[in-house]
């Protein structure tokens, strides 16, 4: 993988697992393409966005203080929130998520051959009037807060793995 000068994605779904390339990195938001029609768009290591899969997030977005965006490192009891989330097909909109962050211990990680000690970092999603029920998890450096391994669900019954496997890191002015 180091060979391919691009930053790259691995994406594992229940239907299979790819390999994406950052095509855009555009106001935060990365979006990583796929061989076909695969888009998957992430803004501070969550995914807020994909295209080309049988559901879709067409949006996640946070009524309040986004908590990825402030670093997950700096999380040290649990924390709730809720979240605003879009789903296609089936036209679920504006569908109100509530969120619990919660901080776990380390755990070594191999990406590639490297081994790295994470932090992991749940986050139990629900909206119980929908009955859905999904758990979230993150590895994250603990020193920054990147998140170099995730099992996010893009929609009821739709997890995705996403492994940074070249990772973009964008330099803070």
């Amino acid at each position: 993988m180091a060979a391919i000068p691009y930053f790259q994605l691995q994406v594992n779904a229940p239907g299979g697992e790819a390999i994406l390339i950052l095509a855009r990195a555009e106001h935060g938001q990365l979006g990583w393409y796929g061989s076909g029609h695969d888009i998957v768009y992430t803004r501070d290591g969550l995914v807020v966005k994909t295209v080309g899969l049988p559901q879709n997030l067409d949006d996640s977005a946070f009524p309040a203080e986004n908590p990825f965006r402030k670093g997950l490192q700096h999380l040290r009891t649990p924390l709730e929130y809720t979240r605003r989330m879009d789903w296609s097909p089936g036209y679920r909109y504006g569908v109100i998520v509530n969120a619990r962050l919660e901080p776990k211990g380390l755990e070594d990680v191999d990406i590639l051959g490297t081994v790295r000690s994470l932090r992991r970092v749940d986050e139990a999603l629900s909206a119980p009037g929908l009955g859905i029920h999904m758990t979230n998890r993150y590895w994250i450096d603990p020193a920054d807060g990147f998140i170099w391994k995730s099992r996010q669900y893009v929609a009821p019954g739709v997890p995705l793995e996403l492994i940074q496997l070249q990772p973009y890191r964008e330099t803070v002015p």
